[in-house]
């Protein structure tokens, strides 16, 4: 028989329940304070349901009655430069961070009317939450995108778990400032299982990341129970796989909350790394509206009375009432000054229309506003030195492409402290699978961050760097087909985020990814990703060609204030070309396109590896085609001054992409100049492009799956052929 030991976990798992002692260490003046700030939430929350039963609010609205208390004892305690990131269930967590911010407890509540600030804050939040113009995101993020900077709210969040890998960015950030704050992430019991969760718990436990994972578990996710989501609903159990520190506590009860989050408060900001709190709380209606879950079957009333008899409101007053820290005529004055204040809010927001209410249409945002914001203007890029490689003041002479990746990136860490690197294997292998990160490692070991495998995790945790505002964060994702790994946070996350908060918000992140076609890497590993990021908005995009077109675009996209992908090619790293030999200080705008190759026959539009292949095989041709080198690809970045330009001259167009024919760049590119430059064209553009499927493993395969010499040659003769100037034999131009 073998021998059995059984083992333990390392981070410990508890159970906090407040007693009366806890009540009395916090005093009357604390607890009035979190029964005050309870009363606003929940008026709040009645007043959003009413107006959304009047059909005024245009989306959902989750409700966070029976839940407030739990967020509102563990806010309580957070100082305004601590951070939060919320649920699509988030009007109380961010209400709580609100008047925690405004409300520093000088005041008693029940002689003191309320401030202009708590009044300003919860007008501007329902307006949002109404989707008008003088809310907080100015109408664009409604009830569950929510965000009040200043107030240490970063953002609620309509993905379930999305906003998880933010907090720890968030954290990662508190930590490296050293001034001891911390970060709190709201989540339900049905993101625990999404895989951006898990993730995020290992890399905030494996760097110690002062971030609480407060897992509100209201027993149900949409409709369905717990139980069949998961065998163990004890969810803070999640924290002994990770090493986390997990506490368990009666949500309902804001006091026992309290003093289980200044538990997880003392130690985070001591250093001790991430907490996890699962409050058991429950939600008194539907997963949205104002109608229990009892009227769709799935909860019995039973159940719902049971839960209701615990409310955390009532809890509350009646702890303060029996010490006689408050009187029942005092509770009741604080629930009338809160809806008198709500009703307030509402009469300026709405207006009598016969027999019902209207939003005063005044307050709507004007259609004009719904571009903008979508991303920055590049102001932060107004006075930089520009530098072309014709004339470079600096010197110039053959550089091998992955040279000037280490080398620009080297420079630009040593100049700006706020610059840090993140990926997987990027500290090892003499600068990571391709050497990008060559040197950089020795010379700035804190800032060169080696992550598990782990993409939706760690570039969510950068994403959240970067919306924090103080670093600038540069991720490498190994292949560029991992974006689809990390695909919420690339795209719902750091793509949206600025417009979606309201278009004023930096999120400076530059992500780098190679493109390995050619490489025998087959289907997952050999994507070319400029289609897939110019589908979402938000995302800058540039693609350098040469050593020395790199380092100018790179500082552009490490000062730019925007998210940028850079795309890099295996096909050009271990190729020489001409680039900076001490000069790595220069830029090259975003937005600018450049002809490599003057022509008159036809303009061709390409970029990366393709673009000196288009030239060699125009050269080899003696084709008279005027090759640009886009550089930048997303639709704000496309040079259309020198693209007309050039097909007003030559009158034919042909897009050439390495790729497939699906998830195709070039087929946005090939749209936007026939419906642009239309009059100009004497027959459709043509394109040059890889075939339908990804490239496979097969050698013979994989070069039949994308564009090489002799596509573009044979395009190229095509698009001569379909202009009447057909190509004599051997393919040289007749004098």
């Amino acid at each position: 028989m073998p021998l059995i030991n059984d083992l333990r976990y390392d981070a410990p798992w508890q159970e906090v329940i407040a007693t009366a002692d806890d009540w009395d260490h916090l005093g009357p003046a604390t607890v009035l304070r979190m029964l005050h700030h309870l009363h606003l939430v929940r008026v709040f929350e009645e007043t959003v349901l009413e107006l959304d039963g009047e059909g005024l609010v245009h989306g959902p609205a989750h409700s966070s009655i029976g839940q407030d208390g739990g967020a509102v004892g563990a806010v309580s305690l957070l100082r305004s430069s601590d951070l939060i990131t919320g649920s699509h269930r988030g009007h109380h967590q961010f209400l709580a961070k609100g008047l925690a911010h405004l409300d520093q407890g000088e005041a008693d509540p029940r002689r003191t009317p309320l401030s202009e600030g708590v009044r300003t804050m919860l007008y501007r939040a329902l307006a949002e939450i109404l989707g008008l113009a003088d809310g907080y995101c100015r109408g664009r993020g409604g009830s569950m995108h929510l965000r009040w900077a200043e107030a240490g709210a970063l953002g609620t969040n309509a993905i379930v778990g999305g906003g998880v890998p933010l907090a720890t960015g968030a954290a990662w950030a508190c930590k490296r400032r050293g001034a001891g704050d911390v970060a709190f992430t709201f989540l339900g019991d049905g993101a625990v299982n999404i895989g951006a969760v898990p993730e995020s718990m290992n890399l905030a436990a494996l760097w110690s990341l002062p971030v609480c994972f407060f897992i509100e578990n209201n027993g149900y996710a949409v409709s369905t129970r717990l139980s069949e989501e998961t065998r163990e609903t004890r969810l803070s159990s999640r924290g002994g796989a990770y090493g986390i520190a997990a506490l368990r506590v009666d949500g309902m009860d804001p006091v026992a909350v309290r003093v289980a989050t200044q538990r997880a408060v003392d130690a985070m900001r001591a250093g001790q790394g991430p907490y996890i709190i699962e409050a058991e709380v429950y939600r008194y209606f539907h997963h949205g509206g104002g109608l229990p879950g009892s009227a769709f079957g799935y909860r019995s009333k039973e159940e719902e009375a049971a839960w209701r008899a615990r409310d955390p409101l009532a809890c509350l007053a009646r702890g303060m009432i029996e010490r006689d820290w408050l009187s029942a005529d005092e509770d009741a004055a604080l629930r009338a000054g809160a809806r008198a204040c709500m009703a307030e809010i509402v009469a300026r927001l709405t207006e009598k229309d016969g027999a019902k209410r209207r939003i005063v249409p005044a307050l709507w945002p004007q259609a004009t506003f719904r571009d903008e914001g979508v991303r920055g203007d590049l102001a932060e890029l107004a006075g930089v030195r520009c530098e072309e490689l014709e004339t470079a003041s600096g010197k110039v002479g053959e550089v091998k492409f992955i040279s000037a990746v280490a080398g620009v990136m080297a420079r630009r860490m040593e100049c700006d402290e706020r610059i840090f690197c993140l990926g997987e294997d990027i500290h090892k292998l003499n600068g990571g699978t391709n050497g990008a990160t060559r040197g950089l490692a020795a010379r700035f070991p804190d800032r060169i961050v080696p992550t598990p495998i782990a993409e939706q995790g760690f570039v969510g945790l950068a994403g959240g760097v970067a919306m924090e505002g103080h670093y600038r964060p540069v991720v490498e994702l190994m292949y560029a087909d991992f974006a689809l790994v990390a695909a919420d946070p690339l795209f719902n996350q750091i793509g949206k985020a600025r417009h979606m908060f309201g278009g004023d918000m930096a999120v400076p992140l530059v992500l780098r990814s190679k493109c390995a076609i050619g490489t025998g890497y087959g289907s997952q590993h050999s994507m070319d990703p400029a289609g897939l990021y110019a589908m979402w908005p938000g995302w800058r995009i540039v693609a350098p060609s040469t050593p020395f077109d790199y380092v100018g675009l790179m500082n552009s996209a490490l000062q730019c204030d925007d998210p940028v992908l850079v795309i890099e090619h295996v096909g050009l790293y271990n190729t020489t070309a001409p680039g900076p030999l001490e000069d790595f200080d220069y830029h090259i705008p975003l937005g600018k396109a450049k002809v490599v190759r003057p022509g008159k026959a036809f303009t061709v539009l390409t970029y990366l590896a393709m673009t000196p292949l288009a030239v060699k095989v125009a050269d080899e041709l003696g084709v008279d085609a005027e090759v640009i080198d886009l550089r930048s690809l997303d639709r704000a970045g496309i040079d259309w001054e020198t693209i007309g330009d050039s097909v007003r001259k030559t009158n034919n167009v042909v897009v050439l992409e390495q790729g497939s024919q699906t998830a195709s760049y070039g087929a946005l590119l090939a749209d936007e100049v026939q419906r642009r430059l239309f009059d100009h064209l004497d027959q459709p553009v043509k394109r040059i492009h890889g075939g339908e499927a990804a490239p496979n493993v097969s050698k013979v395969l994989e070069r039949a799956a994308f564009v090489g010499a002799e596509e573009v040659r044979a395009g190229f003769i095509e698009v001569m052929a379909d202009a009447d100037h057909p190509l004599p034999p051997g393919g040289q131009r007749p004098d």
